[in-house]
């Protein structure tokens, strides 16, 4: 009897285990502080909890296909996305949860109306992007430079974050005196008087499809509410939350 009921307890226990996991999430540098909002939201909606994990998209597809245990993957484009899923990494076709702004700014006070006078003036200081071969939004402005001309007279200036959370350090910390980054950061920063900011021709680079994916190692936590946040990335209330921090839905 004392077998069976000691039994009993061990499978109640792991069972509240099972239940207690929260969301694991990996979600691309620039989206993160988003995804503590919307964190907040569903949580409130649903009571269950979800843990971010936060990089470079590149770095998270590699971290994904080497066995990491994510159960859903929010990367800052398509390709990284679609990339796991080809790996037969994921449960359902990637999808598009938001598209991204690219802007340049400064914390140093500095006129961006003039961006691109200032950033081939001798002595105008670092230019902070992310890396873009890890990072959607370093790729974008990499892009948007060659596309104004300027990359060979700005690349000397570059500097590259390993993702877009470095590059906004970087700016906020007025380490660089222009940066290439998310508009949510926008959004983000309390009142800065010195902090501004300008929104690249959209037209300069390619369009920034946000990507996420269900992963397989979804269904072997805790499926229903890996869904149910999945799921919800994609109803108004999240839209709304995207929109308020410079994303297009």
């Amino acid at each position: 009897m004392q077998k069976i009921a000691a039994f009993f307890f061990l499978f109640l226990f792991s069972c509240s285990c099972v239940m207690a996991q929260p969301v694991r999430v990996a979600v691309a540098a620039n989206a993160q502080y988003v995804l503590q909002q919307l964190k907040a939201d569903f949580n409130k909606k649903t009571g269950i909890s979800v843990e971010i994990i936060s990089g470079p998209s590149g770095k998270l597809a590699a971290q994904i296909k080497n066995g990491a245990p994510y159960d859903i993957f929010l990367s800052a484009d398509m390709n990284f996305v679609q990339i796991v899923d080809n790996a037969g990494m994921t449960l359902m076709k990637p999808r598009v949860y938001a598209t991204g702004s690219l802007i340049v700014c400064s914390a140093t006070g500095a006129d961006l109306k003039n961006w691109k006078k200032i950033a081939v003036q001798k002595g105008a200081g670092k230019i902070a992007i992310a890396n873009p071969k890890v990072a959607p939004y370093g790729k974008a402005a990499e892009e948007a430079f060659n596309h104004f001309g300027l990359y060979k007279a700005i690349h000397p200036q570059l500097v590259f974050g390993e993702s877009i959370s470095q590059v906004n350090t970087y700016v906020l910390n007025k380490v660089v005196a222009i940066g290439f980054t998310t508009e949510s950061l926008a959004y983000e920063i309390t009142a800065n008087a010195d902090f501004k900011w300008l929104r690249i021709d959209p037209s300069a680079y390619t369009p920034i499809k946000q990507g996420a994916v269900l992963l397989k190692h979804a269904k072997s936590s805790n499926y229903n509410s890996n869904k149910r946040f999945y799921d919800y990335l994609f109803s108004p209330a999240a839209k709304a939350i995207f929109k308020k921090y410079g994303y297009g839905v």
